[in-house]
């Protein structure tokens, strides 16, 4: 990829979940594969409960998380 295209997909919201939320990528996606929770909309409600997430930056985070494990 090079400097001048956008990131798209789940990955272009990465910068603003590290500086809104103050933990690194690799950080939430081990929260995530180490949570007992195994359903995409059930982790996408944890975050948002349980870290104050907003639904765009929890579902961008599952999306890209279960996407690496499969």
């Amino acid at each position: 990829m090079t400097q001048d295209q956008p990131v798209k997909g789940p990955a272009s919201y990465f910068p603003s979940i590290e500086k809104k939320y103050g933990r690194p990528i690799a950080e939430w996606t081990e929260l995530i594969r180490s949570s007992p929770l195994t359903k995409h909309m059930e982790l996408v409600a944890w975050l948002k409960a349980e870290h104050g997430m907003g639904h765009g930056h929890a579902n961008a985070l599952v999306v890209h998380t279960k996407a690496e494990t499969s």
